[in-house]
């Protein structure tokens, strides 16, 4: 929302402020206000996870792992364990019930958000964001 602002705002700037170098100066808070807005976010989240993490209790500190482990095991399932056994199944022409499927978009979502793979990470590093 406030990315949305800036651009007009900064465009305000020309009607009420005759000084270029307070102008610059201004300009340039209203560009960087939303970077520190989300560093904020994003320390905030930090102290969050350090403190899960650090919980001894399983239902705080493991539902990351949890998570992670379903989305490798159906990732594996999909990719590997399903193809396996149509190929064995057919091989020895055993009739079994129809396999399950998973989601894949869903899944994948999932897994590249756990990753830090999404669409804002790799915006940051076009940007030079992050490294």
């Amino acid at each position: 929302m406030i990315q949305a602002l800036i651009g007009p705002v900064t465009g305000l700037l020309d009607k009420f402020i005759p000084d270029a170098d307070e102008k610059a100066r201004i300009a340039h808070e209203l560009a960087t206000m939303g970077e520190r807005h989300a560093q904020e976010l994003a320390k905030g989240q930090l102290e969050i996870n350090k403190a899960e993490a650090a919980s001894r209790n399983m239902f705080v500190a493991g539902w990351r792992p949890f998570i992670g482990w379903t989305c490798g095991i159906a990732l594996f399932w999909h990719f590997v364990g399903l193809p396996m056994t149509i190929f064995f199944v057919s091989w020895f022409a055993v009739d079994i019930p129809t396999l399950p499927e998973f989601e894949m978009e869903t899944l994948m979502t999932v897994l590249m958000g756990m990753l830090g793979l999404g669409g804002l990470r790799t915006f940051e590093k076009v940007k030079g964001k992050a490294k």
